[in-house]
């Protein structure tokens, strides 16, 4: 892949807001801006001399100081089981970052990663394997979108959902996540409904509320895994940070409207957090709130302490949370056999040997 300069000013990486203030203070009026805007992200044109709608002397400044995000798609796995499709992604610098995306019927979602790596450390996650690398920039985020949605197009079909769930904590890299999900949003940009986006935490409180600032929130995922703060340490040592208690609390404070529910997750490991005793806590940790509550299959690794749930336990911890008036689903676990699943993504860093994860 060749080199990127880094002195050029990504404008992929920015807001139509940010966009507009760069072109005031380069001297154009700000409807260039968005033009520009429209141009990379509806129009997926990344050439400035395509621009036609542009003067030659922008152009020709765009050029020598303005570029875009680039990586390279190094390897591409398809499901045999439900054509999912898990891409591996080589960055500039390096490193490397997997991305899902997961069919079921009409629904294509992508599943977004926000971080190489990743510094939550939640035992059953493979990502936590690499341990923390670096943030992606807005435009990493979005070039993951772009990249997935344009393969899809050339099938005859589309992204129609998206989920940061991917590699990394997202609310960890807020300061690159909301400025992505607000080009998502824009209607000159990729147009998704706020109601077709879900980010997923391990529950930082201290930024979850942040998310709720945008102008139309997107969904909200929070990752609980266990009924008590004793049983989540030793899972998820996050809790150590930020204890279930509080993340309850705060989770229940969230301005949430009447139409809609937070997804409260929920890995089931086998003997650990799938007993009837653990269903009756986590009911009542969760009780009175406007939530719904995603069951997930743990996919087991080969060196993990933890057993994926049998059919029998997972049935009975959903029942048991409905008689309790809890909205439970049981999610599928699509792209389990290219490793695409819940906690399965894993990229080798730029310090590792080979081009591939094996």
């Amino acid at each position: 892949m060749p080199q990127i300069n880094t002195d050029l000013i990504m404008l992929d990486s920015m807001s139509k807001e940010t966009m507009r203030e760069y072109f005031a203070e380069i001297g154009f009026e700000k409807f260039r801006a968005d033009q520009i805007f429209d141009w990379i992200h509806n129009k997926r044109v990344l050439d400035f001399e395509q621009m036609t709608n542009l003067s030659k002397k922008l152009r020709e400044k765009l050029t020598a100081e303005c570029g875009f995000t680039q990586f390279e798609v190094i390897k591409e796995q398809r499901s045999m089981q439900d054509d999912s499709m898990k891409l591996l992604f080589r960055l500039s610098d390096g490193n490397m970052i997997e991305a899902v995306t997961l069919r079921d019927f009409d629904r294509a979602t992508g599943c977004i990663s926000t971080q190489v790596g990743c510094r939550m450390g939640c035992v059953f996650c493979s990502t936590a394997k690499m341990g923390f690398i670096r943030n992606l920039t807005v435009g990493e985020i979005l070039l993951q979108v772009r990249t997935m949605d344009n393969m899809l197009r050339a099938e005859g079909r589309r992204l129609t959902n998206l989920v940061f769930m991917g590699m990394g904590e997202p609310l960890d890299n807020l300061e690159n996540l909301l400025p992505a999900i607000t080009v998502l949003l824009d209607d000159n940009g990729y147009g998704f409904s706020y109601r077709r986006i879900t980010v997923s935490t391990s529950g930082l409180t201290d930024k979850l509320p942040k998310l709720f600032e945008l102008d139309k929130p997107v969904n909200l995922a929070v990752s609980i895994n266990a009924p008590t703060q004793a049983k989540r340490e030793k899972i998820m040592p996050i809790s150590r940070k930020f204890p279930l208690d509080e993340l309850m609390r705060v989770v229940r404070s969230l301005p949430v409207s009447k139409h809609k529910m937070i997804m409260i997750e929920y890995v089931l490991l086998k003997g650990f957090n799938d007993s009837e005793e653990d269903a009756r806590a986590f009911a009542k940790l969760i009780r009175g709130m406007p939530v719904k509550v995603n069951l997930i299959a743990y996919n087991n690794s080969k060196d993990g302490e933890f057993r994926s749930s049998g059919e029998k336990e997972t049935l009975k911890f959903q029942q048991y949370l409905i008689q309790e008036r809890i909205g439970t689903f049981i999610r599928k676990s699509l792209g389990s056999d290219i490793d695409g699943a819940c906690g399965q993504l894993y990229a080798k860093t730029a310090k590792e040997k080979g081009d591939d994860n094996g």
